[in-house]
């Protein structure tokens, strides 16, 4: 029987699945630390956790450790501290240092987290990535900007998910920026030369340093170009057959770099471009499960569940490498306008064309508030065993559907 810890600050929908995927693995005690109360949780999964300790800040090490010290006492012991959010990972790898835990430390853990950190591993280490510096001032930035050249992205070194990232392309976007929300000594900005390809995601297990599985994804645009054009939707496609020698470079200089990186065991997903050359740069790296429903297109993709998949990695250190059976795509919702959510039109016509190909929706109900986020207000997953029929599918959820802000009456 192992004894687990889940650190979950807010239990939030897809929190919760990640959390019930634990606490349901057999041979697991699953204890819970969370701000929010557990309450929040069904009856069936309280039932199924061996603990809870509540604390006021959920990504403070300090309190997750005094937590898990409690857990400690409860459990008999703590085998393994887990918790899927970006900003945990660093709290979460000092806790394990600090109580001899198994699993990633704080060390490797600030490797993913400092995406400027991340990006001088890759250069030491000779994993293709863009070139970049850290700006802490207006001059730095400017000469950055002359070093590196336009056009540019801005963004933070703990950012996740594209959020507060911007596109320069010269010296007056520059000024702007600068003018508006520039960096500072307390808020350094990590700008770094604009990869302009094709850009996928590299979603993959290693274990004890080893390739054990990988998935290959495309984004349909880019999540940057999303966020610059607020009326576009944008969609995922995974396909089914990920074999060929097209894919061999990221294969190889992902792996390099997760080693780069200090990881030894763990789910990652990486982000990459191939640019129109043919070659490959790796854009950044999380080590925890992907968000915008990544962990549930695998699961659609390969038929299992990716959720205790990666608690079972987590918990026990195994993971059997499933087969890829279909092809899976995304398409997400975004509201066009300003205000709340008012109507969804085009449904009517994508169930009649797609309904066969639709394995999950998750649609805005009226009076939604818009998420301000590239993942938009719902989405809705095809899947297919011909990879050209979900991406034709895609393509028609994006044309027709439209979510409409306005004032709801």
């Amino acid at each position: 029987m192992a004894n687990a810890v889940f650190v979950a600050p807010f239990l939030l929908p897809a929190t919760v699945r990640f959390i019930a995927a634990a606490a349901l693995l057999p041979d697991v005690r699953l204890g819970l630390i969370s701000q929010d109360p557990e309450e929040r949780l069904r009856d069936d999964l309280r039932a199924a956790l061996s603990g809870h300790y509540r604390v006021t800040d959920g990504t403070d090490a300090q309190q997750i450790a005094d937590a898990t010290r409690v857990m400690a006492r409860h459990l008999g012991s703590v085998d393994s501290l887990l918790g899927m959010l970006e900003q945990l990972q660093v709290p979460l790898g000092e806790v394990r240092d600090a109580l001899g835990i198994k699993g990633m430390g704080a060390e490797v853990a600030r490797n993913f987290r400092d995406k400027a950190r991340m990006k001088t591993v890759f250069e030491a280490n000779g994993v293709p990535c863009a070139r970049h510096r850290l700006v802490h001032s207006a001059v730095e930035a400017r000469a950055a900007a002359a070093a590196l050249g336009y056009p540019l992205v801005a963004k933070p070194p703990a950012g996740a998910g594209a959020r507060s990232t911007f596109r320069l392309d010269g010296d007056h976007q520059l000024a702007a920026w600068l003018d508006a929300d520039g960096p500072g000594d307390a808020s350094p900005v990590l700008l770094e030369q604009m990869v302009i390809g094709a850009e996928h995601s590299f979603d993959s297990v290693v274990i004890d340093g080893e390739l054990i599985w990988h998935s290959i994804s495309r984004y349909l645009p880019t999540p940057l170009e999303v966020l610059e054009n607020p009326w576009v939707q944008w969609a995922v496609i995974l396909p089914r057959d990920i074999s060929g020698a097209e894919y061999d470079p990221i294969r190889h200089d992902g792996l390099r770099g997760l080693r780069a990186l200090g990881l030894r065991t763990g789910l990652t997903h990486m982000e990459w471009f191939r640019r129109p050359g043919g070659d490959i740069a790796i854009s950044e790296v999380a080590a925890r499960p992907p968000g915008a429903q990544f962990t549930s297109l695998l699961s659609y993709a390969h038929d299992v569940d990716m959720y205790a998949a990666w608690a079972r990695l987590e918990i026990f250190g195994e993971f059997s490498p499933p087969e890829r059976q279909y092809a899976v795509g995304a398409a997400y919702l975004r509201g066009q306008g300003s205000g709340s959510v008012v109507a969804i039109h085009g449904l009517d016509t994508l169930q009649h064309e797609l309904g066969d190909l639709v394995v999950e929706a998750h649609l805005p109900v009226q009076g939604q508030s818009p998420s301000g986020t590239y993942e938009g207000e719902g989405h809705v997953i095809l899947r297919h065993p011909e990879t050209s029929v979900v991406e034709a599918g895609l393509r028609r959820v994006v044309e027709v559907a439209r979510v409409e802000l306005g004032e709801v009456s």
